[in-house]
């Protein structure tokens, strides 16, 4: 692995001095996570982006482990094994590295990338605690001299309140969620459920056709298909789990399809790209057509772009995207991404961030605790500098 000249690593450990000063100086608690991380958490819950191009080792006791693609679960798991009550409100941040698999084969410099980041745990005003995690980030790279960049916008809040509003099988709700961040499969699946696109018949549609005519429960139907054709399980799924999904396949067959209306209004909503004011009178007047889900989630948009206006920040110049939704598939709410440009019209991502409420209690808190984060990739603010993405 190609290191970093010493000049390099200076300039690298003063930008990430610089930066975590300033989120030391808010309150936060400086921490130095593991390294050496469970791999099942990363696995299950960061992601396609993340998942495939995680570090996965497994150790002479037979535990599966992994270097820390990212910070945020580290910072999570820190909070757990050390906070007496983790649903109290709790601030850290952390400088360090991190370790995932290079797009670019060629360029062994891109494995490890040092990670500059805050976490913010317990809050009780979530538009407050969203704005204030994007305006600490727009200070630390100040305090680290970056001053052209732009500023994305999402809020998975909105896409799932949408979903919510709209009368359909919680199944397909479920399914519409975990493709968001896959256009091509989110597109086909909706053409699936409205009936554009017809299902062509395959090997599954014949064991459909033979589990509906079956008198055995579905785990027991897909246990005597195995036995019967001396197969095995996939690696990774329960038997359970695939009669669930077959069960969920066969009741798609007799539910009706969705509306053409229902459809366009999902269509709507992913096409608002607009200055965050002007997306707020978008998404109201989308509003109009739904129940109470999405005026609640437009509501909660609107005081956050509010307080990101309170902390003194010019949100003319952020831009909203209703399809933005960055790759980690932890988030549950706001998100925002800051990029900068580079020669020839390009453009690298040097920060990221958003709302992850269901985190904590997914890898073992007792109760639900708030949690909004970011994370700035130092590596890259420096001239020339490689990424990570």
């Amino acid at each position: 692995m190609t290191g970093k000249s010493s000049t390099e690593r200076r300039a690298i450990d003063a930008l990430n001095a610089s930066m975590t000063q300033v989120f030391e100086a808010a309150g936060a608690e400086f921490i130095e996570p593991d390294i050496i991380q469970p791999a099942d958490v990363f696995l299950e819950r960061s992601g396609e982006h993340i998942r495939s191009r995680t570090y996965v080792f497994t150790d002479p006791s037979g535990a599966q482990l992994c270097l820390r693609p990212d910070l945020t679960v580290p910072a999570c798991r820190y909070h757990l094994e050390q906070e007496a009550d983790p649903a109290s409100v709790a601030r850290y941040c952390y400088a360090g590295k991190a370790f995932r698999h290079s797009r670019d084969t060629g360029n062994t410099s891109l494995r490890e990338f040092d990670q500059v980041g805050l976490e913010l745990f317990g809050g009780a005003n979530t538009a407050q605690d969203d704005a204030e995690a994007l305006a600490l980030t727009l200070s630390a790279l100040k305090a680290a001299e970056v001053s052209a960049y732009s500023i994305q916008l999402g809020d998975l809040g909105l896409f799932s309140a949408l979903l919510a509003s709209i009368d359909m099988p919680e199944r397909w709700r479920t399914r519409l969620k975990r493709q968001f961040w896959r256009p091509r499969a989110f597109r086909d699946l909706i053409n699936q459920l409205t009936g554009r696109t017809e299902k062509a018949r395959t090997s599954i549609s014949d064991l459909l056709d033979e589990m509906a005519n079956s008198t055995l429960d579905a785990v027991s139907f897909v246990e005597r298909h195995l036995d019967n054709n001396d197969l095995e399980m996939i690696a990774g799924r329960s038997i359970e789990q695939v009669a669930g999904r077959l069960s969920e396949k066969l009741l798609d067959r007799s539910e009706p399809a969705m509306s053409g209306d229902h459809a366009r209004l999902i269509d709507d909503y992913l096409s608002i790209r607009a200055a965050p004011l002007q997306a707020i009178e978008k998404l109201k007047q989308l509003g109009s057509e739904t129940d109470g889900d999405f005026a609640s989630a437009v509501g909660l948009f609107e005081a956050r772009v509010a307080e990101i206006e309170n902390a003194g920040l010019q949100t003319g110049d952020m831009e909203f995207a209703a399809v933005f939704g960055r790759s980690l598939e932890y988030y549950t709410g706001f998100v925002f991404q800051i990029d900068r440009p580079l020669a020839g019209g390009a453009s690298e991502t040097i920060a990221g961030g958003g709302r992850y409420d269901t985190m904590l209690k997914d890898i073992g808190a007792d109760v639900t605790i708030p949690a909004v984060g970011c994370a700035i990739y130092a590596s890259r603010l420096l001239p020339d500098s490689g990424a990570a993405s």
